[in-house]
């Protein structure tokens, strides 16, 4: 019998592809990252499911929208019943484990220090594992005062104070013992997230470094929503100085010399193992007058890197398909031969990394709700839903104006084509491809609010009162749906309350 592939997941936290120079990025170096591409599957165009850590998490390790995973934005847990990757590759027979930032507890940003059922805890070392390792004196200076390369000179810190040091350690260490099973794996970092803390070498290079904010760097928001303008008016507008930005990127490269140890690691004595990596969402860095991430569908915060390396991978391909971070489970479940539930919704990719995929655009569907429960940062709630097909762009900011882009003709996202008579079929279309898919996946918050916007006021396609049911799809680790009319077996889709029919 074949043996079992084993499984490495490695993700970084706010690393768009900007930071990444295998993506062309000009100011930002990873070497590590850019050997991993030459020998595996670039994905040139991935996108997150939320530009929020949680939900984008939440849509990586489920396969599921952040509104069905439960986590829609921050502080929030994982569902009863929702099943991660650990609990899915165990059951599988795998061994699971996992180190680094989880944020999928429903806590604070640290956790809980508690390992999760599904994750092997012999492995587990999350945020607040790390703020105990140190001590409550270290913690206060890693959280406030190791800013600028004078500080991190000052305290002498090397690469084994950090947590992604830490992680690659406690994950070396544990892989040898469970040479009896497959493992699947994952290697979660907190860096390049603030506070950017790493060596000082890593930063000192950045010092007079020039960096590519992007196309969309000059954005006046002239055209745009409303809450972007606010948003750039506020306290967290204020541009990325030279200090600080030199500090991001030493950061940056410091963690990719993690991944490189870690993955040289895997290279040199698990060869028949897929590699994964990605990033759970991009930073906006001054861009367009913004920091940080939240209710924007900009590529800058959306588009992430995602490389893909194992048995039989294409090397150097670099595929132009549009894909996101929810389709990650579904292909990891096909490439170790594993039944794919109904009830996941992103799509199996496993073609793509023999070179046997056509050359379909691709689709993906993004979601922002709010960005933390426990505190009203970024205007608190703001419900926006995404549809990128191809080269098109189509964003619908419920309580503001709505935006449409050209990303072929205009990758700066600087022209909203909203109100474009030029355009009118393209957006209807893909407004209507967007409300179907909503209606699909049964996202939580659809309605008739998302169809009746000021640009198509037309006949509602749905009725705001009552309508069809949508049970939940088959999963495996799920009892079976009964139907509320008649206490049976689901008839599948149907109008609720409206039949007597009998079910199948």
């Amino acid at each position: 019998m074949t043996t079992p592939p084993n499984i490495v997941v490695i993700m970084t936290d706010t690393q768009d592809i900007r930071l990444v120079s295998a993506y062309g990025a000009r100011g930002a170096d990873t070497p590590c990252l850019d050997r991993l591409a030459a020998t595996g599957v670039r994905f040139e165009r991935c996108y997150t499911t939320s530009p929020v850590c949680t939900p984008a998490r939440a849509g990586l390790f489920t396969g599921l929208p952040p509104t069905l995973a439960g986590p829609y934005t921050n502080c929030l847990p994982l569902g009863e019943g929702v099943q991660h990757l650990g609990h899915r590759f165990r059951d599988l027979g795998y061994a699971t484990g996992y180190a680094g930032k989880w944020h999928l507890d429903g806590h604070d940003y640290f956790g809980t220090g508690v390992c999760p059922e599904g994750w092997d805890p012999e492995l587990w070392f999350d945020g607040r594992d790390y703020l105990d390792s140190i001590g409550p004196e270290a913690t206060k200076l890693w959280r406030q005062g190791l800013w600028g390369v004078e500080a991190l000179r000052k305290h002498n810190v090397t690469s084994e104070f950090c947590w992604a040091h830490c992680v690659v350690d406690r994950c070396i260490e544990w892989l040898p013992t469970h040479q009896d099973k497959p493992f699947l794996m994952v290697a979660s970092f907190d860096e390049p997230h603030a506070p950017f803390t790493c060596p000082p070498e890593y930063v000192e290079k950045y010092i007079d470094r020039d960096f590519d904010y992007g196309p969309g760097f000059n954005d006046t928001l002239d055209n745009k929503p409303l809450h972007h303008k606010l948003w750039s008016g506020g306290p967290l507008s204020t541009p990325m100085g030279a200090a600080h930005r030199a500090q991001y990127l030493g950061c940056n490269e410091y963690v990719d010399s993690q991944v490189g140890r870690l993955v040289e690691e895997i290279e040199s004595r698990y060869p028949n193992t897929w590699i994964i990596y990605t990033s759970d969402h991009g930073d906006f860095m001054g861009a367009r007058g913004l920091q940080g991430k939240g209710p924007a569908m900009y590529d800058e915060i959306t588009r992430v890197p995602l490389i893909v390396r194992g048995p039989g991978c294409a090397a150097g391909k670099v595929d132009p398909t549009v894909v996101q971070h929810m389709d990650v489970m579904p292909t990891l479940l096909r490439l170790v031969g594993a039944e794919v539930p109904e009830s996941l919704v992103g799509n199996d990719l496993s073609a793509h990394f023999r070179g046997t995929a056509g050359a379909e655009p691709g689709e993906a569907m993004l979601e922002f709700n709010r960005f933390e429960v426990n505190h009203d940062g970024f205007g608190g709630f703001q419900p926006i839903r995404c549809l990128v097909q191809g080269h098109w762009k189509l964003v619908i900011n419920l309580l503001t104006s709505d935006e449409l882009y050209n990303l072929r003709d205009d990758p700066g996202e600087l022209k909203n084509l909203i109100d474009s008579a030029e355009h009118v079929e393209t957006r209807d279309r893909l407004h209507d491809r967007l409300l179907d898919r909503m209606n699909e996946v049964r996202d939580a918050w659809r309605g008739w609010a998302w169809e009746r916007r000021p640009w198509r006021s037309s006949k509602l396609r749905l009725s705001p009162w009552g309508g069809k049911c949508r049970p939940h799809p088959a999963d495996t680790h799920k009892a079976e749906y009964r139907d509320y009319d008649t206490g049976s077996r689901t008839r599948g889709v149907h109008a609720e309350y409206t039949s007597t029919d009998a079910a199948d």
